[in-house]
């Protein structure tokens, strides 16, 4: 049991490549570039409700006009966007239903999204898992154990229920030897109803007067109930684990 229980830990060990210094410096080079590029020309301006809907009707002819180049580089810089966690997620899904339509908007915005978090979780993953596997290392191994055996669950509770900051279910992921897989899977299914939320939302463009008329409580109770759903199961291997 102990051999092999412990040979995905060694075999991940060896397989995994030493991090390099200066890949590290390179990495966190790119994020702080980004994140100061982001707040020094002030682009938070372009990504607020106002904005959308003040070029609504630019972006839609350049999107009917050049429809490929758009998806394309509506793909790219939400990806981006969601690598570097930067703000701007919502009004990235809003307008995908606006340009593209509630269902291509929905599945345009998962590819981006998950795209992005994935990048954000290997980022997280390479600057500082060994770091804290060495610091904390034995007060987070049943932590560790406890999430690799139940990760798929706890990702799609976690993406489903809007408590908890996109961003940083990201990078905590990057923290935890959840497989990356199992990351992928559970971020794109669990950004679905959300997704369809606000990209139909954003075919109504003209009617919000904010956010919050789109996260109004009987949705984020919807989102809640769905993210309890999912924990479920982990609730029944532990129930029958006891009564057998």
């Amino acid at each position: 049991m102990i051999t092999e229980t412990a040979m995905p830990d060694s075999q991940e060990m060896t397989a995994r490549p030493a991090s390099s210094p200066v890949g590290k410096l390179i990495v966190v080079g790119l994020f702080a570039l980004a994140v100061g590029a982001f707040f020094y020309f002030d682009l938070k301006q372009y990504l607020s409700l106002g904005a959308l809907k003040a070029n609504r009707d630019s972006l839609l002819a350049y999107t009917e006009a050049h429809y490929t180049r758009s998806v394309m580089l509506f793909i790219l810089f939400y990806c981006l966007q969601t690598a570097f966690s930067l703000p701007g997620a919502a009004i990235f899904t809003l307008a995908s239903g606006l340009l593209f339509g509630s269902f291509l908007g929905t599945l345009y915005t998962n590819i981006a999204a998950t795209s992005g978090a994935t990048l954000a979780f290997l980022a997280a993953r390479y600057l500082l898992r060994d770091w804290v596997e060495q610091k904390f290392g034995d007060r987070l191994g049943p932590i560790q154990e406890g999430f690799a055996k139940n990760a798929f669950s706890y990702l799609i509770t976690l993406r489903l229920v809007p408590l908890f900051p996109f961003f940083l279910v990201n990078l905590v992921s990057g923290l935890t030897r959840v497989q990356l897989g199992t990351f992928i899977a559970a971020t794109s299914i669990g950004i679905i109803p959300g997704s369809f939320v606000y990209a139909y939302a954003g075919r109504q463009l003209g009617t919000l007067n904010s956010l919050s008329d789109i996260a109004s409580p009987q949705v984020l109770l919807a989102f809640t109930l769905l993210g309890t759903l999912a924990l479920v199961p982990i609730l029944y291997r532990k129930i029958a684990s006891k009564t057998a």
